[in-house]
């Protein structure tokens, strides 16, 4: 069993016989001496879809989960549900729009690349993103000539509604990559 401070964003524990998968995670660091780092982590519970947060100590054990990943391809929407298709044997994955509600801030219309479905016992439990994904800027004030000797930066919403904080110099039309667990521009998309 790994300790709390070897758990990553996306991993699943079984904790007090639930369910929780790892939505976020914040260290805290003590300032008295001795003191253990805090690790307080949200988790969105399998069964019911509610958020849990919960505290551990870095040395306390938990007990994770072995899932079952599967490439999949956005496929449609139908109504209030999302379907997502087996890259392989093209076995439809249905999310509610509740499940993946923050996910779908960084799925452009048509997909993207390297989503993975966590299956676990034949349960569909969530979706998980790669790191980046390129995004096309839909508004942001006009670009200022010269500004990109300056780490100003302006707001910036992007096709799937998300917005990010991008240099001044940046106009738009141009396509950005972002870091999904961030929320943050990161370059220029080639």
């Amino acid at each position: 069993m790994p300790r709390a401070n070897e758990i990553k964003k996306g991993m699943v524990l079984n904790y007090n016989g639930k369910l929780l998968i790892v939505k976020n995670i914040d260290i805290q660091s003590p300032s008295a001496r001795g003191a253990a780092t805090l690790y307080k982590m949200r988790f969105s519970d399998v069964s019911t879809g509610l958020k849990v947060e919960e505290r551990f100590k870095g040395d306390d054990m938990v007990d994770t989960v072995t899932l079952n990943r599967r490439f999949v391809d956005f496929s449609y929407i139908d109504g209030n549900e999302y379907v997502f298709m087996d890259k392989e044997d093209y076995t439809p994955y249905i999310f509610a729009h509740d499940q993946i509600a923050d996910e779908l801030q960084f799925i452009p219309e048509g997909g993207m690349p390297d989503m993975q479905v966590l299956l676990w016992d034949g349960q569909v439990l969530a979706l998980e993103l790669p790191q980046t994904v390129d995004l096309e800027i839909v508004e942001t004030a006009p670009g200022i000539k010269g500004a990109s000797a300056s780490s100003r930066t302006k707001p910036a919403t992007l096709t799937t509604g998300l917005v990010v904080q991008v240099p001044e110099y940046l106009t738009t039309g141009e396509k950005i990559r972002v870091h999904i667990e961030e929320k943050r521009y990161m370059c220029r998309a080639d």
